[in-house]
């Protein structure tokens, strides 16, 4: 794995987790963004590989819409348990 790719993963999870606190709420930060994007890019590959037989949008905007469905599901989650942690 290349510094390339490393850049690339990064870019794409700053992006897709800005835009995901953006339309969900969130404001975690940049790094937090970034996590939040890388995360939600497993999340999002996961629920699209359940869901579609094929790639929905091919390359780097495939690569950030994909990571954004799933940075916003994870946004969404950790809003809903920390909800439930602040009822307690």
């Amino acid at each position: 794995m290349g510094i390339e790719t490393i850049l690339l993963w990064l870019f794409v999870g700053l992006v897709a987790g800005w835009l995901a606190s953006a339309v969900a709420g969130g404001g975690y930060g940049v790094v937090g963004d970034i996590v939040i994007g890388i995360v939600g890019s497993f999340i999002g590959g996961f629920i699209f590989r359940a869901v579609a037989r094929g790639p929905v949008v091919g390359g780097l905007a495939g690569a950030i819409f994909v990571a954004f469905v799933g940075a916003v599901v994870l946004l969404l989650l950790l809003r809903g348990i920390h909800r439930v942690t602040n009822h307690r």
